[in-house]
């Protein structure tokens, strides 16, 4: 007897379908108000279905290849990048002094002619 009984309640869990259809009809107007609620004269109103059933229906829905329209939009990726700014402006300014130490021959070789065109001019003035 209890082996049939339990077969019998086996039986009807597995073909247990949610009447997604039904709450979708119940609950269309709510759904397209917003997902968490909305505003209604300067007040804030919550759904009148709960987060968790919203879902459930949402997922039979999308399980029984429809769409579902009722979601947000997608917002843009974060394009700032995460970490403290200092850690990264010092980083920037390592490798800046490692381009400008490879340039630092040439530099030094204007600098020390531009001091002797310099002293040569200072020169020839003293002569006149």
């Amino acid at each position: 007897m209890a082996g049939k009984a339990a077969g019998s309640v086996a039986k009807a869990v597995g073909e247990y379908q949610y009447p997604w259809r039904e709450k979708l009809g119940k609950y269309k107007d709510e759904l397209s108000k917003g997902v968490w609620g909305y505003w209604e004269l300067g007040a804030w109103k919550p759904l009148g279905i709960s987060a968790r059933h919203r879902a459930r229906l949402r997922k039979e829905v999308l399980l029984a290849g429809e769409d579902w329209p009722y979601d947000p939009e997608r917002k843009e990726m974060r394009t700032r990048r995460k970490g403290h700014k200092c850690d990264r402006i010092a980083a920037e300014k390592r490798e800046n002094t490692a381009r400008l130490m490879e340039k630092m021959p040439d530099m030094l070789l204007d600098y020390k002619k531009r001091r002797w065109e310099k002293k040569m001019k200072e020169e020839d003035k003293g002569k006149l």
